[in-house]
């Protein structure tokens, strides 16, 4: 998961990214994934936190402090990762593209 945008991100990091284009905390985002994909992704505390260590470092996203003595931070995407995310939905939307034209190319 480097700083290169050519990178593919994981599923995991994708829905993270997504779900903190708003700040959200970790128990939040974890509901937000599993709705956003129906059900079918359900991350782990220890997943999501460890992505969350990791994007931290590479200033993909940003912590916000919680109000008063919360121990909940809440999390959002920086202008860093935005672009991360950015060049992703590109790669994705190329591999859907090539894999559509060539089922079609395969019909006729």
């Amino acid at each position: 998961m480097g700083n290169n945008q050519n990178t593919a991100l994981t599923e995991a990091v994708y829905y993270i990214l997504l779900s903190i284009l708003s700040p959200l905390h970790g128990y939040g985002i974890m509901q937000n994934i599993e709705k956003l994909s129906c059900g079918r992704v359900k991350l782990a505390a220890g997943t999501l936190y460890g992505a969350i260590s990791t994007m931290l470092e590479k200033e993909w996203i940003m912590a916000i402090p919680g109000e008063g003595d919360s121990r909940k931070k809440e999390y959002q995407i920086t202008q860093l990762g935005r672009s991360i995310l950015e060049a992703e939905m590109i790669r994705l939307e190329e591999l859907l593209n090539n894999g559509k034209a060539l089922l079609r190319s395969e019909e006729r």
